[in-house]
Protein backbone atom coordinates (compact mmCIF):
# COMPACT_ATOMS: atom_id res chain seq x y z
CA UNK A 1 0.00 0.00 0.00
CA UNK A 2 2.86 2.00 -0.53
CA UNK A 3 2.19 5.67 -0.70
CA UNK A 4 3.48 9.39 -0.64
CA UNK A 5 2.01 11.71 1.48
CA UNK A 6 3.07 15.32 3.18
CA UNK A 7 2.01 16.20 6.40
CA UNK A 8 -0.46 18.62 6.88
CA UNK A 9 0.66 19.69 10.54
CA UNK A 10 3.24 18.39 12.95
CA UNK A 11 2.45 14.49 13.74
CA UNK A 12 2.97 12.88 16.74
CA UNK A 13 4.36 9.46 16.13
CA UNK A 14 6.59 6.40 18.26
CA UNK A 15 9.79 4.55 16.72
CA UNK A 16 9.05 0.96 16.31
CA UNK A 17 10.42 -0.91 17.76
CA UNK A 18 11.37 0.80 20.81
CA UNK A 19 8.10 3.14 21.06
CA UNK A 20 9.68 6.34 21.46
CA UNK A 21 8.56 9.21 20.32
CA UNK A 22 8.86 11.04 18.05
CA UNK A 23 7.29 14.59 16.33
CA UNK A 24 7.19 14.67 12.58
CA UNK A 25 6.89 18.67 11.78
CA UNK A 26 4.89 19.86 9.00
CA UNK A 27 5.53 19.64 5.61
CA UNK A 28 7.41 16.53 5.76
CA UNK A 29 7.27 13.90 3.19
CA UNK A 30 6.48 10.42 4.64
CA UNK A 31 5.69 7.01 3.13
CA UNK A 32 2.94 5.02 4.23
CA UNK A 33 3.51 1.77 4.44
CA UNK A 34 0.84 0.12 6.10
CA UNK A 35 -2.05 0.66 7.41
CA UNK A 36 -3.61 -1.61 10.03
CA UNK A 37 -6.51 -1.33 12.93
CA UNK A 38 -6.72 2.37 12.34
CA UNK A 39 -2.90 3.04 12.70
CA UNK A 40 -0.49 4.00 10.08
CA UNK A 41 3.03 2.68 10.10
CA UNK A 42 4.94 4.90 7.69
CA UNK A 43 8.82 5.93 6.98
CA UNK A 44 10.07 9.05 7.84
CA UNK A 45 14.10 10.13 7.12
CA UNK A 46 14.66 6.32 6.76
CA UNK A 47 13.03 5.45 10.52
CA UNK A 48 10.01 3.06 11.12
CA UNK A 49 6.85 5.22 12.96
CA UNK A 50 3.90 4.53 14.31
CA UNK A 51 1.02 7.03 14.12
CA UNK A 52 -2.37 6.33 15.82
CA UNK A 53 -5.80 6.71 13.77
CA UNK A 54 -6.39 9.43 16.22
CA UNK A 55 -3.42 11.86 14.42
CA UNK A 56 -4.15 10.51 10.84
CA UNK A 57 -5.83 14.11 9.69
CA UNK A 58 -2.29 15.47 9.90
CA UNK A 59 -1.39 12.53 7.16
CA UNK A 60 -3.65 13.93 4.95
CA UNK A 61 -6.20 10.18 6.28
CA UNK A 62 -9.43 10.02 7.61
CA UNK A 63 -9.21 10.43 11.69
CA UNK A 64 -10.17 7.51 13.74
CA UNK A 65 -12.62 9.05 16.07
CA UNK A 66 -12.93 7.56 20.04
CA UNK A 67 -15.40 9.54 21.89
CA UNK A 68 -17.03 8.99 25.30
CA UNK A 69 -20.23 9.25 26.40
CA UNK A 70 -20.82 12.05 29.20
CA UNK A 71 -21.05 10.20 32.34
CA UNK A 72 -20.62 13.29 34.15
CA UNK A 73 -18.89 13.57 37.68
CA UNK A 74 -14.87 13.67 38.58
CA UNK A 75 -14.73 10.16 38.19
CA UNK A 76 -12.47 7.70 36.10
CA UNK A 77 -15.42 5.42 34.91
CA UNK A 78 -14.14 1.96 34.05
CA UNK A 79 -15.80 1.12 31.04
CA UNK A 80 -14.40 3.72 29.46
CA UNK A 81 -11.05 2.51 29.90
CA UNK A 82 -11.94 -0.34 28.95
CA UNK A 83 -13.83 0.94 25.03
CA UNK A 84 -9.87 2.99 24.97
CA UNK A 85 -8.36 -0.59 25.19
CA UNK A 86 -10.80 -2.17 23.34
CA UNK A 87 -9.81 0.72 20.07
CA UNK A 88 -6.37 -0.56 20.79
CA UNK A 89 -5.41 -3.63 18.02
CA UNK A 90 -2.32 -5.80 17.21
CA UNK A 91 0.12 -4.19 14.93
CA UNK A 92 0.04 -7.46 12.80
CA UNK A 93 -3.50 -8.24 12.71
CA UNK A 94 -6.48 -6.26 13.22
CA UNK A 95 -7.88 -7.33 16.67
CA UNK A 96 -8.37 -5.51 19.39
CA UNK A 97 -6.04 -6.32 22.72
CA UNK A 98 -8.96 -6.97 24.86
CA UNK A 99 -10.30 -9.31 22.22
CA UNK A 100 -6.84 -11.03 21.97
CA UNK A 101 -6.89 -11.36 26.07
CA UNK A 102 -3.84 -9.83 26.31
CA UNK A 103 -5.26 -7.06 29.34
CA UNK A 104 -4.80 -8.52 32.57
CA UNK A 105 -6.17 -6.05 34.96
CA UNK A 106 -7.14 -2.54 34.75
CA UNK A 107 -6.58 -0.65 38.30
CA UNK A 108 -8.10 2.81 38.89
CA UNK A 109 -6.83 5.35 41.76
CA UNK A 110 -9.63 7.88 42.17
CA UNK A 111 -7.63 10.07 44.19
CA UNK A 112 -4.64 10.74 41.83
CA UNK A 113 -6.67 10.17 38.31
CA UNK A 114 -4.76 7.48 37.60
CA UNK A 115 -4.68 3.98 35.53
CA UNK A 116 -2.29 1.09 36.25
CA UNK A 117 -2.88 -1.77 33.32
CA UNK A 118 -1.18 -5.30 33.46
CA UNK A 119 -1.07 -6.67 29.93
CA UNK A 120 1.06 -9.23 28.25
CA UNK A 121 2.26 -9.35 24.74
CA UNK A 122 1.33 -12.88 22.52
CA UNK A 123 4.82 -13.91 23.00
CA UNK A 124 7.54 -12.00 25.78
CA UNK A 125 10.17 -11.52 22.65
CA UNK A 126 7.41 -9.26 20.70
CA UNK A 127 9.12 -6.79 18.93
CA UNK A 128 6.48 -4.28 19.31
CA UNK A 129 6.06 -4.26 23.07
CA UNK A 130 7.24 -0.61 23.25
CA UNK A 131 4.85 0.32 20.58
CA UNK A 132 1.56 -1.49 22.28
CA UNK A 133 2.60 -0.12 25.66
CA UNK A 134 2.43 3.07 23.94
CA UNK A 135 -0.51 2.83 21.77
CA UNK A 136 -2.20 1.87 25.64
CA UNK A 137 -1.12 4.79 27.00
CA UNK A 138 -1.61 6.88 24.33
CA UNK A 139 -5.53 6.48 24.15
CA UNK A 140 -6.46 5.65 27.91
CA UNK A 141 -5.01 9.10 28.45
CA UNK A 142 -7.66 10.37 25.98
CA UNK A 143 -10.21 8.73 28.73
CA UNK A 144 -12.21 11.66 30.74
CA UNK A 145 -10.50 12.85 33.98
CA UNK A 146 -7.67 10.75 33.34
CA UNK A 147 -3.89 11.94 34.06
CA UNK A 148 -2.13 9.29 33.77
CA UNK A 149 -1.41 6.01 32.72
CA UNK A 150 0.87 3.14 34.03
CA UNK A 151 1.18 0.11 31.91
CA UNK A 152 3.19 -2.81 33.30
CA UNK A 153 3.77 -5.60 30.68
CA UNK A 154 3.50 -9.07 32.69
CA UNK A 155 4.23 -12.55 31.57
CA UNK A 156 2.22 -14.63 34.15
CA UNK A 157 0.29 -16.27 33.18
CA UNK A 158 1.77 -16.84 29.63
CA UNK A 159 -0.91 -16.08 26.90
CA UNK A 160 -1.92 -18.54 25.05
CA UNK A 161 -4.67 -18.09 22.14
CA UNK A 162 -7.49 -19.52 24.70
CA UNK A 163 -7.37 -16.28 26.13
CA UNK A 164 -8.67 -14.61 23.01
CA UNK A 165 -12.58 -14.28 22.58
CA UNK A 166 -14.56 -16.50 20.49
CA UNK A 167 -15.07 -13.77 17.87
CA UNK A 168 -11.47 -12.93 18.05
CA UNK A 169 -10.44 -16.61 17.49
CA UNK A 170 -13.13 -16.83 14.26
CA UNK A 171 -11.54 -13.84 12.92
CA UNK A 172 -7.54 -15.28 12.97
CA UNK A 173 -8.94 -18.13 12.22
CA UNK A 174 -7.84 -20.38 14.74
CA UNK A 175 -11.56 -21.50 16.54
CA UNK A 176 -11.49 -25.17 15.74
Amino acid sequence: MQKMVVTQQACPARRVPSGEPVMIPEGQFITINQSLGGNYTVTWQGNMLRIDGMDAQAIGQQAEVLSFDDLGGEQIHEEQVWQALDSVFDPEIPISLVSLGLIYGVQLDQDQKAVAIQMTLTAPGCGMGPVLVGDVEYRVAKVPNVQSVKVELVFDPPWSREMMSEEAQLEAGLFF
